[in-house]
């Protein structure tokens, strides 16, 4: 029985006559005089107990002292969260906001518990319990406190297991969380609720997923230890530092944007976009490019240290991310928030970034180009199975001013990231060659001596007609609607993606044949 329930109102007498009334006295008036009464022990059923949970929770009907605010609304010195000094040790928003515009009528100027926290703000639910749950709870709120219980009701997809059907015992398809913990972690778990979370749409729980979401907790861990490895440490300002160097305006710049795209994810309450945005900035832009367009390479054979500046945004950044991703995921972020530098604060009270810097439109076009051009040698050598380490040539055409000046800024990075020893606006030699256009400029990187052109032609070509003729066999399937309306929706799910993959996989063959000048 819950303690919070409603008895119901029903009394017995001996032969079990049922008499049901508003109270005792009125049971008792029906039953007659003398006759004894025993009152039903059950309670009304658990959604109509729990529409009380946004007040009966908080000491309702009565108004206890709320245990985090003195006399006149201010924070009780050294007590609950709202003590907490920031990190500037400045007054916290809430010591700065002065008394509650509702104070509790029984304490003066001091807030009630039920003050303080009726209505709340957000209220995160299923969809499948609207009706049983929500709107109980809003009755109840406004017949009781002649206000509803929240400003804003979220509604979320229910969990499903990997196929999309409901788990069930029966069934044998539920998945136990703790089990997914304790092989991948609360954060990857955690992350993966976040990332699939798409208003309108159930989430189909695949564990794939969640192996996934741990690698990108592996992918961090890894990033911060080579920041820890090359002298890079806490950040000591919560503006963006001042920097020269190209790639490091655009890391700053990366960050002002996905701190927008957060910023709007969470107004709109788009847990998917939020995940999403703080994801592809870490994964690609901080781990992936980032990083290596600061490694310091070797001269002579000796490694070079890393440029300060590149330390202090570095730095800088890392902070940004841990602060930024710490809502998703807590765990590893408060530990790596310790292992960088000398808190004095746990992560869950630094400031939410302010950058407070702008995007660099010339350094982002500039680096942006750059990692295109790399990106591009890297998937045609992969493409033609050329070694990724294989040093090659490069020959320009029809570039501008300002791509030569860029080739001239960038020739250390290029040469390390895409392993192009020479590069050259002079025309290029006869023989076939990988042609890339990166821009308005052709980049021609000459095979000879480095694979069998002819060889190589006759392999992309069995693997184009390959993968077009499967293409088109799922395809055919797919236009049969026997097959749409009577397979199982998982099969026809399955053949879409086939096909999916098979057309693309003859788009990118093609393109790879046709760089073969």
């Amino acid at each position: 029985q819950l303690w919070w329930g409603h008895q119901i109102p029903a009394w017995f007498d001996a032969d079990g006559q049922v008499f049901v009334a508003e109270d005792e006295a009125a049971a008792q008036a029906l039953a007659g005089a003398g006759i004894v009464l025993t009152r039903d022990s059950d309670v009304l059923d658990t959604w109509f107990s729990s529409a009380l949970w946004p007040f009966g929770t908080l000491g309702w009907p009565e108004e206890y002292p709320s245990p985090l605010v003195g006399e006149g609304g201010a924070i009780a010195s050294g007590e609950g969260r709202d003590a907490i000094a920031s990190p500037t040790g400045s007054p916290s928003a809430a010591d700065a906001a002065g008394p509650h515009p509702n104070p509790s009528p029984q304490g003066g100027g001091a807030r009630s518990l039920l003050a303080r926290h009726y209505p709340n703000d957000v209220l995160i639910s299923g969809f499948d319990i609207l009706f049983f749950w929500d709107a109980r709870m809003a009755m109840q709120g406004l017949h009781f406190m002649k206000e509803v219980p929240w400003k804003t009701l979220y509604l979320h997809g229910l969990v499903r297991a990997a196929d999309g059907s409901k788990m069930s015992k029966s069934k044998g398809n539920t998945v136990d969380p703790l089990g997914l913990i304790d092989t991948y972690g609360a954060d990857a778990l955690r992350f993966t609720m976040a990332a699939m979370e798409s208003q309108g749409r159930d989430i189909k729980l695949d564990e794939k997923r969640v192996e996934g979401y741990r690698n990108f907790a592996t992918k961090l861990w890894n990033a911060t230890r080579f920041c820890q490895s090359n002298g890079i440490g806490a950040s000591t300002t919560l503006a963006a530092p001042k920097a020269e160097l190209a790639v490091n305006r655009w890391i700053i710049g990366e960050v002002v944007e996905t701190l927008a795209k957060l910023d709007q994810a969470i107004a709109d309450l788009r847990f998917d976009a939020m995940a999403d945005a703080i994801y592809h900035f870490t994964w690609g832009s901080f781990c992936d490019w980032y990083l290596e367009l600061i490694k310091p390479g070797f001269v002579n054979g000796e490694k070079q240290e890393m440029d300060a500046e590149s330390k202090l945004v570095a730095g800088w950044v890392l902070d940004q991310i841990l602060v930024m991703l710490h809502p998703f995921m807590p765990f590893i972020t408060e530990e790596l928030w310790h292992a960088t530098g000398d808190r004095k604060y746990d992560l869950i009270h630094a400031k939410w970034p302010q950058p407070k810097a702008d995007v660099d439109a010339s350094a982002k076009a500039e680096v942006e180009w750059l990692i295109g051009l790399v990106g591009e040698v890297r998937t045609a050598k992969n493409e033609l199975g050329i070694p990724p380490g294989t040093k090659m040539d490069a020959f320009v055409r029809d570039a501008s001013a300002a791509t030569s000046a860029r080739l001239l800024s960038q020739a250390a990075t290029i040469a390390r990231l895409a392993r192009l020893e020479n590069v050259s606006l002079a025309s290029a030699p006869e023989g076939g060659s990988i042609q890339l256009v990166i821009d308005e400029a052709t980049f021609v990187l000459p095979l000879a001596g480095v694979i069998d052109l002819d060889a190589e032609r006759t392999r992309i070509t069995k693997a184009i007609e390959a993968a077009t003729k499967e293409a088109k066999s799922l395809e055919g399937r797919l236009n049969n609607p026997a097959f749409v309306e009577k397979a199982k929706p998982e099969a026809v799910e399955k053949a879409r993606a086939d096909h999916a993959e098979k057309a693309a996989e003859a788009e990118r063959l093609t393109a790879a044949l046709a760089r073969l000048g």
